[in-house]
């Protein structure tokens, strides 16, 4: 981060939310101590489904990757998410965060989560919207330099960093995918965020922050905002 960007970051977004803190404040609107909530690609630490620790009777991680220290009375499974080991009906909410843009084959995971949901169950997922800059140009870039990119630009690890495929990141795909899956789509919602990949240059930064900042104000424009937060329902 350069002096420059840092001193606009503290200035601009110093109260606004981002999009991961509106995401899980959203999960938490919708938690209660009779639900089972199960986190699609929850991450090798579990870092946002530990956050409703005693507040749903049943918490569930799914992962490929292995697990670290995971926090007593967490389920856990190392599986595809096309290929959940649960029963039919079994869950009340499925939340994702920043896992779509890596999905391959979207739509069998549409019928998973169509499958392990009870009825009137809930998808939340929030990923990379396909017609944010950042995102037109990552799809640009080979998949074999996004570790390296990622690392030096987000200080990420590189073993956090994995493929992607915006298969189901514009809401015409949603919408498609939703309605071949048995699902509804109830929400769909455009965010913003500061302009996080151009930290590592001040100019950059500012010119990033002007877009957002237009894109903010002009409602018209929300299409061009870095994120979508979707809510689907059984």
């Amino acid at each position: 981060m350069t002096v420059l960007a840092e001193r606009l970051l503290e200035k601009y977004y110093r109260n606004s939310p981002h999009p991961y803190r509106i995401f899980e404040e959203r999960i938490a609107t919708l938690v209660n101590q009779k639900s089972t909530l199960l986190d699609a690609g929850c991450g090798r630490t579990l870092p946002v489904l530990r956050k409703y620790a005693g507040k749903a009777s049943r918490l569930i991680g799914v992962e490929l990757v292995d697990f670290t220290d995971v926090p007593e009375g967490i389920e856990t499974y190392n599986a595809d998410l096309s290929q959940i080991p649960l029963a039919d009906g079994s869950v009340d909410i499925i939340m994702s965060r920043s896992v779509f843009e890596h999905l391959v084959n979207p739509e069998s995971v549409y019928r998973e989560f169509a499958r392990v949901l009870r009825p009137g169950g809930l998808v939340i997922f929030l990923t990379a919207n396909m017609w944010d800059y950042g995102t037109l140009v990552a799809k640009l870039i080979p998949n074999r330099y996004h570790a390296s990119i990622v690392k030096h630009t987000e200080g990420r690890a590189e073993e956090d960093t994995f493929p992607t495929a915006y298969r189901t990141n514009t809401r015409n795909d949603v919408e498609r995918l939703a309605q071949q899956t048995g699902l509804t789509v109830r929400k769909f919602e455009y965010l913003n965020q500061y302009p996080n990949y151009l930290m590592f240059n001040g100019a950059f930064f500012f010119v990033g922050m002007c877009f957002e900042r237009v894109t903010s104000r002009f409602n018209f424009l929300r299409f061009l905002r870095g994120w979508i937060l979707v809510t689907l329902q059984k």
